[in-house]
């Protein structure tokens, strides 16, 4: 279904190439007159601009070479070209090499009476390899052209058409083909090598092949093991290439990259707001599905597709597939960014983060080092197939909130993410757990606010060099039992010294307040938290700490106020509650 579909994108909506041929580099251009004259040679190349570097692009004829000698018509490198031989190579392979070329220019003249390959034909029989002047910084690995009186020949149709028929001819095996179902010559090695595909080889990798035995059935070897024709494999190669090339069309995390399309041209651009959200679309996006409101209801059928890929020695790895309408994901987008909406430090509506930073923060620094691949799969698929988030990824963004002893935003989002898609929350759950739930009793997530309030009391009290948070948020978050009651001793004791001073005693007051306020919900400490529950508990420590930076925040604004209006300061302390 993916060939088929890419085919199907390639003929609806790509400038297809002629058969067999590619745009690629073309380093040098060798021009000549009508008779096969030399008039000089010609480095298209521009270092300073990065689509030129390696020469202008053409589009020209096209051939995988795994081995032996094969030579691409009218358009190659030094060797077949010139039959330049770089040092410390066989002159008898570029001899060879050089035969091959000459021999299948003087094919296509004969075949074609076309005057400018006859011309190239005439320059190439009477060729010395000194007879062409190369520069001082001259790349044999530069693929080299003709040009005749201004013509390229290879871009003459009756050029093109020889090389095509010339491709589908030959000893290859006639069998059904996998994408068109045709019975046709299919290609022992595919022409197209798909590129750039992250942590690949420069030169491509391929979709299909089997370059191991572990890989081949019924004695198919190579790319035989799913037989497909020349046409097909040119059309979904290009189809996949290109969609990886446009920026509207791919998203890489780490070391995959996701390339979507649709079966008809629309607007729909799921990569922009996965990569970049705009906090104005995903609010419209979001208010729209809230309302119940109908928008872009005309496109909702129209087929989505999106496949996740990688790379896998010369291979490629397809990593997730998706078929699905752009309804369907548009639908699935809204629960994906209602799932991570979530307070920021503060305790304010934070902005959508991009799903780079999500995947990021299961590692301690995604500068150095790229997320599992499974993260990555895992975040694509609930945003765009409504798929649950793998276990493996509470996990990771659990482990790194204990190794961080703390719970930033984003890992903060990826747990609510988690256990918001595992456990099916509905929307008013998801809602109510975009910041503090007072109204939650859940062990978990109790035990979480109240080690967010015992640091407070700490901090308020003391200046430790080690707080609470430091020391105990692994143990807390995973066996509460065995820390909470002489956290609770010595908080106590904070508490009561609090009291005593003029200074201190609002905020003594207020924190004990908040202490009991937690402590009501609990009937005792779990002895052990399952990941689920450590999870809950990552959530509630953040939500009580921006609910506490928030009221903080608040009354700090009340204070400035009042001084403004010359109405009397509330109690220093208490205003001042955990600065």
């Amino acid at each position: 279904m993916l060939l088929q579909h890419l085919c199907t994108y390639a003929d609806r909506q790509l400038p297809l190439p002629p058969p067999s041929y590619q745009e690629q580099p073309i380093r040098y251009v060798i021009d000549l007159t009508g008779d096969g004259r030399f008039l000089g040679m010609i480095d298209t190349s521009d270092p300073s601009a990065p689509k030129l570097r390696r020469g202008q692009r053409r589009l020209a004829p096209a051939l995988v070479r795994t081995s032996g000698v094969r030579a691409k018509l009218l358009a190659d490198k030094a060797s077949y070209a010139l039959g330049f031989v770089p040092p410390g190579e066989s002159p008898k392979r570029e001899g060879q090499e050089h035969e091959a070329f000459v021999a299948l220019v003087a094919a296509c003249a004969a075949a074609t009476s076309d005057l400018a390959v006859s011309a190239v034909a005439r320059f190439l029989e009477a060729l010395g390899a000194a007879s062409v002047p190369l520069p001082a910084d001259f790349d044999p690995g530069g693929t080299i052209t003709f040009r005749v009186d201004g013509v390229f020949p290879i871009d003459r149709p009756d050029v093109q058409a020889f090389w095509a028929s010339l491709q589908a001819s030959g000893d290859a095996p006639v069998m059904p083909c996998v994408v068109c179902g045709q019975e046709r010559p299919v290609l022992a090695g595919h022409p197209v090598p798909i590129k750039p595909i992250p942590n690949g080889q420069t030169s491509g990798n391929f979709l299909i092949s089997a370059n191991a035995k572990a890989f081949e059935s019924y004695g198919l070897e190579r790319s035989l093991i799913a037989p497909t024709c020349a046409p097909c494999a040119e059309k979904y190669g290009t189809a996949l290439n290109a969609l990886l090339a446009g920026a509207d069309s791919r998203l890489r995390i780490g070391g995959n990259v996701y390339v979507f399309w649709t079966a008809e041209r629309t607007g729909f651009r799921p990569g922009s707001l996965l990569s970049d959200p705009d906090p104005a679309e995903v609010r419209e996006l979001l208010d729209a599905a809230r309302s119940g409101k109908e928008a872009a209801t005309e496109i909702d059928d129209v087929a989505f597709y999106a496949v996740g890929l990688s790379a896998s020695g010369a291979r490629i790895a397809v990593r997730t597939w998706i078929d699905s309408t752009v309804g369907a994901a548009r639908s699935r987008l809204v629960r994906y960014f209602a799932l991570q909406e979530i307070v920021d430090a503060y305790g304010e509506a934070g902005p959508a983060l991009p799903i780079w930073r999500l995947a990021g923060s299961t590692v301690r620094d995604p500068r150095k080092e790229e997320p599992a691949p499974g993260v990555a799969d895992g975040l694509f698929e609930l945003a765009l197939a409504g798929r649950r988030l793998p276990q493996d990824v509470l996990a990771r963004a659990v482990q790194r909130c204990r190794a961080g002893q703390g719970v930033s935003r984003e890992r903060a989002a990826l747990i609510k993410m988690a256990l918001g898609s595992e456990q099916g929350w509905t929307n008013e759950r998801i809602e109510t757990m975009s910041g503090l739930d007072a109204a939650n009793r859940d062990p978990a997530y109790l035990c979480g606010r109240l080690l967010a309030v015992l640091d407070a009391i700490q901090q308020q009290a003391i200046s430790p060099n080690a707080t609470v948070v430091d020391r105990f948020y692994g143990s807390a978050s995973s066996a509460p039992a065995s820390v909470f009651g002489n956290l609770l001793d010595n908080a106590q004791n904070h508490l009561a010294k609090l009291r005593k001073e003029p200074r201190t005693r609002g905020a003594g007051i207020a924190l004990d307040g908040r202490l009991m306020d937690v402590m009501d919900g609990l009937d005792g400490f779990p002895p052990t938290l399952t990941l689920p529950q450590q999870g809950l508990f990552a959530l509630g420590f953040y939500h009580q700490r921006a609910a506490d930076r928030r009221a903080r925040r608040e009354r700090a604004e009340e204070r400035r106020s009042g001084a403004e209006s010359g109405a009397a300061e509330p109690d220093a302390a208490e205003s001042d509650l955990d600065e």
